[in-house]
């Protein structure tokens, strides 16, 4: 076949008076070198946009690596702020505290142990790497020996208002022992005015609130499972979670949280959901965070340790994509990675 160019007496190829060339779209120009991609970059991705996942739990020089997340581990306080100060010194934005408890009941009374394994990671980030953003998880599925993520009732079901007194209680302990920010994942209606009230009647209204507005129920979420221990022991979480069908119930969420008094969103999953990710922003102009959860990393791992892909480019590729569709921020398993790839060679990937 043969290409056929478009000759230089057509209108679309007409040069402008005293052109001999054609003028004929040529965007090859701006992509011949890297300084040139870089110049007219339409999307930029800085480490101060990432925010690492920590898992952390009681004991001392512990670091227990998850199998299905490789580079992930739970880790003893000690050992988090190990890894904390790396990021740091990486430029990361900000690290997210997941607990994993040691003991279990009903309520998920251990989350808002004062010397619970976040509350005491807090004290410590804050003591030790006191510029670092720390937010917390406000959720109760690490805590309750069921592995849901509220109270239920004598069918097993997820107990909505019952559950807010709970899930207040928890955020309020994160606040006193120091977070910068407490961000529910919980998916209960109504849980982001009731902890802000709370917070402001405490005299925490510097804290700020990042909820998880618009959570999906994703098969994307297996890995964290394992690493968070929390895994529910009957039944699933579509009951609470968003339907993955949806889009538009995803605006009524996030426009229904900031109403409540939320600073910033998330959308979670980020990869299979950009789609939301763009809308939530055009929607609301708050400041959003995507969450490019564990299984999506383990995927581009596993990928990457086989050899079916390049793992440093994918990496970069997948979080340059949530930050084009909106995202201000991402939390990511890829954040010490990529803010190292980013200081050595930039966005180019």
């Amino acid at each position: 076949m043969t290409l056929s160019l478009p000759s230089s007496d057509t209108p679309f190829a007409q040069a402008a008076p005293g052109a001999s060339a054609s003028t004929f779209f040529r965007g090859r120009r701006l992509r011949r070198t890297a300084a040139l991609r870089r110049l007219v970059r339409e999307t930029r991705l800085a480490p101060a946009q990432l925010v690492l996942p920590l898992f952390v739990r009681s004991g001392t020089n512990l670091r227990r690596p998850v199998e299905s997340m490789p580079g992930v581990s739970q880790t003893s306080v000690d050992e988090l702020l190990r890894d904390a100060t790396r990021a740091a010194r990486a430029g990361i934005g900000g690290v997210i505290l997941f607990g994993i408890p040691d003991e279990k009941d009903a309520r998920g009374s251990s989350g808002w142990d004062e010397d619970g394994p976040v509350q005491q990671a807090v004290r410590a980030l804050k003591r030790e790497v006191p510029d670092l953003t720390v937010m917390t998880d406000v959720c109760m599925c690490e805590y309750t020996d069921h592995g849901h993520c509220g109270v239920l009732d004598e069918h097993g079901r997820v107990v909505n208002d019952a559950t807010l007194e709970l899930l207040v209680r928890e955020a309020l302990s994160h606040a006193e022992a120091g977070a910068d920010v407490v961000a529910p994942s919980d998916m209960m209606d109504g849980r982001v005015g009731a902890i802000r009230r709370a917070l402001d009647d405490a005299g925490h209204s510097e804290i700020a609130l990042l909820s998880y507005a618009a959570k999906y129920a994703s098969a994307f979420y297996g890995p964290f499972r394992a690493a968070a221990e929390s895994a529910p022991s009957h039944g699933d979480r579509r009951g609470y979670q968003m339907d993955a069908a949806n889009a538009e119930e995803a605006l009524r969420e996030v426009r229904a949280d900031v109403a409540e008094g939320a600073d910033m969103l998330m959308v979670k999953p980020a990869g299979a959901y950009l789609d939301v990710i763009l809308r939530v922003k055009q929607a609301t102009g708050h400041p959003l965070g995507a969450y490019q959860v564990s299984g999506e990393y383990a995927m581009l791992k596993a990928a990457a340790e086989r050899g079916w892909l390049d793992g440093t480019r994918s990496m970069m590729e997948s979080l340059l994509a949530i930050r084009r569709a909106g995202a201000d921020f991402i939390l990511t398993y890829f954040a010490i990675d990529a803010a190292d790839v980013l200081r050595v060679r930039g966005d180019d990937i």
